[in-house]
């Protein structure tokens, strides 16, 4: 059984799948923040590569992207920051969040050698749509790599049906229209829309986009099987950014994110096996 596969599936109750940005504020930090997440529950990592023009992420993501640029954070040091995670004993699936251009710029083969090397679970390119991205998810299953999909409200019928018969690891829901960032209620279409989506896919059904509030998980329970929380974790990490990169602060910001999100945004009852 893949990694992925065992952290994420139907028999989790209401999944947390979080975001953070590689490199935010510093290495080291990153490094931590994985930790407090698995040790909050996590099921998985989202970890974003920080790029210049971050065409799906609001305001606190882009604000993040720059502080990880402006000490050189880059998709190769990313994948290899990875590993550094992995010796400090987290054990969830880590999916790496980024744009196309990036892919291009490293090449398909030097990512998939890296991936491997630093033990990467999956890949959502957001840029990427489906009907382009149909070689670089065949590449993916050659090397054991989910290609995580994304649908959003204004998905047809027709090509929701192709995106989750072809879906890998999870499906990736997006709540709402427009960039990331924290909103306070869901658009009622929400709803329905994820009930097509569940009956279209096989696959775990996860929500992102918007999620800031355990009320918002509550919401979702019946709906869906996880919920992906980025912008509200990213908005802790920038209030005590450079608490996170002094070593004898480090810990206090650390216990005061975790104590947020349990506080905040996890769901009830969570069972990670």
């Amino acid at each position: 059984m893949s990694r992925m596969s065992a952290y994420v599936n139907k028999k989790q109750d209401m999944m947390f799948i979080p975001f953070i940005t590689a490199g935010d504020p510093c290495e080291e930090a990153t490094v931590e923040l994985a930790c407090v997440l698995q040790s909050a529950g996590a099921n998985a990592l989202e970890l974003g590569i920080p790029y210049s023009d971050p065409l799906a992420d609001g305001p606190v993501i882009q604000k993040a992207s720059k502080r990880a640029l402006s000490h050189g954070m880059s998709l190769l040091q990313s994948l290899r920051l990875v590993k550094k995670i992995r010796l400090r004993g987290v054990k969830i699936p880590v999916i790496i969040f980024t744009y196309f251009n990036l892919l291009l710029q490293l090449g398909e083969e030097n990512f998939f050698r890296e991936a491997k090397e630093n033990e990467i679970d999956g890949l959502l390119v957001p840029d990427l749509p489906y009907e382009e991205s149909r070689e670089l998810a065949a590449s993916c299953s050659m090397h054991g790599i989910s290609l995580i999909s994304l649908v959003a409200p204004t998905t047809s019928e027709k090509r929701l049906r192709k995106i989750g018969a072809d879906a890998q690891g999870f499906l990736y829901c997006v709540s709402s229209l427009g960039v990331t960032g924290v909103r306070r209620r869901f658009h009622p279409d929400v709803f329905p829309f994820l009930e097509r989506v569940r009956r279209a896919c096989d696959l775990p059904v996860a929500v992102g986009f918007g999620i800031s509030s355990g009320a918002q998980v509550e919401e979702l329970r019946e709906h869906a099987d996880g919920y992906i929380v980025g912008s509200a974790i990213v908005s802790e990490v920038g209030k005590r950014a450079d608490r996170l990169k002094n070593e004898d602060t480090r810990f206090e910001a650390l216990q005061e994110i975790s104590d947020f999100l349990n506080k905040n945004l996890l769901a009830k009852h969570k069972v990670v096996e």
